[in-house]
């Protein structure tokens, strides 16, 4: 079981999988081993090359092959910030154009589209989804939901679309296939970028990363791997008429030379968005993570499991008094967040934090929503959310 390669899982009852994954030991020590050739090939040297394209080629297969993307459009990122802000920056932007994103995106996306309309002179119009609380249950009924207020908020001047696969905070599902579709269907065929921060190792993918203009996501968190290494799916037309933003030697076709009238000095793939040197050995590691993951069961068998074990976890944090999970029904994934009586309990969500922390019971608070989330994973324990919740009922009783 991959629980049982995760020291970091020995000695704690985590819940924090939506943050960063556990590293699995195969995984470290593929990293290690990693760091190892390279050394005794030498940095920098001609034996080196090849040893790097390697893992270069392997790992962007890989993650093709989870994406359901041809390789030539997937490029390597450092996390999901950059993959999707690279890309989004290079977008044939005009005055007045207008960014739709989403009421519950990240703020590191959030702040990125602000000032990206700042320097534009673009307009940024909210699509609300944070009401959208139906759980597994009702999907299609959200799924409806979104597609009409994306039918009433697009313009003509919509030039892009900023929506999360998994909501980070609420944990509904979002239908990206189909608003990709609509989007498709519309006058102005604004572009779509999907954060997958919350999808990428916990449920199936291919359909959405396939439909999107932008599919950002990280190995770090549900897939377990190291951070520092993720990728981004990018669509067919992304690559014709999105210009590369930060530019460096990987950006080129010829990272030997650059000259001022090279007309076409960048690649016509998925690298136009790479930059320069990476981290070479966590490639190495995600891959193995993402092997392990595998040995779990297939994308739809981990889903199974997971969602059984949110739905539980869902179902004792609402029999709790004083405790409201998000979500009307079950989860459709592992995020659960729930709220509390915060004046019962005259502790603020952070002092929940570390009060359970102090147990070695570790979830995360959010402010908006204000909620506590917990994750579930294919890593967790029936014993995981029975202590859980144990302490959240003492937590929910106490009177200081």
């Amino acid at each position: 079981m991959l629980r049982e390669h995760c020291p970091a899982l020995a000695n704690k009852t985590y819940f924090n999988y939506g943050g960063q994954g556990p590293l699995p030991t195969p995984s470290l020590e593929a990293i290690t081993s990693s760091w190892k050739r390279i050394q005794e090939l030498g940095p920098f040297t001609t034996d080196i090359w090849p040893y790097i394209s390697a893992e270069v080629n392997k790992t962007r297969g890989r993650l093709a092959r989870l994406c359901h993307v041809p390789p030539h459009r997937l490029a390597l990122s450092e996390n999901v910030t950059t993959g999707c802000v690279l890309p989004l920056w290079g977008l044939p932007w005009q005055n007045g154009d207008h960014i739709l994103i989403s009421d519950c995106e990240h703020p590191g996306v959030v702040a990125a589209c602000h000032e990206l309309a700042r320097r534009h002179q673009l307009e940024v119009h909210s699509l609300p989804v944070k009401q959208l609380r139906q759980g597994r249950d009702e999907q299609h009924q959200t799924d409806s939901e979104v597609l009409a207020a994306l039918e009433q908020q697009l313009t003509s001047r919509t030039r892009l679309v900023v929506l999360s696969h998994l909501l980070w905070n609420t944990g509904q599902q979002m239908p990206i296939a189909a608003v990709a579709a609509e989007l498709q269907r519309h006058p102005a065929k604004p572009y779509l970028l999907v954060d997958a921060a919350q999808s990428v190792g916990q449920i199936p993918v291919g359909d959405a990363a396939k439909a999107a203009d932008i599919y950002a996501f990280t190995g770090h968190k549900w897939s377990c791997g190291p951070e520092g290494l993720g990728g981004v799916a990018i669509s067919e037309r992304m690559l014709t008429e999105a210009n590369p933003t930060l530019i460096g030697w990987r950006s080129l076709q010829d990272e030997t030379r650059a000259v001022a009238d090279d007309p076409d000095p960048f690649h016509h793939d998925s690298r136009r968005f790479e930059v320069a040197t990476s981290c070479v050995p966590l490639m190495a590691g995600l891959r193995c993570s993402l092997e392990l993951l595998e040995q779990e069961g297939s994308d739809n068998d981990r889903l199974v499991h997971i969602q059984a074990q949110s739905q539980h976890l869902w179902k004792e944090l609402d029999a709790i008094p004083g405790v409201t999970p998000l979500l009307e029904g079950p989860p459709p994934a592992g995020l659960v967040s729930f709220q509390m009586n915060w004046q019962a309990t005259r502790s603020t969500p952070t002092d929940l934090v570390k009060a359970l922390g102090s147990e070695q019971i570790w979830i995360r608070d959010l402010a908006d929503p204000i909620c506590l989330r917990a994750c579930t994973h294919v890593c967790t324990s029936e014993n995981d959310m029975q202590q859980l919740t144990q302490q959240i009922r003492r937590l929910s009783e106490a009177q200081p």
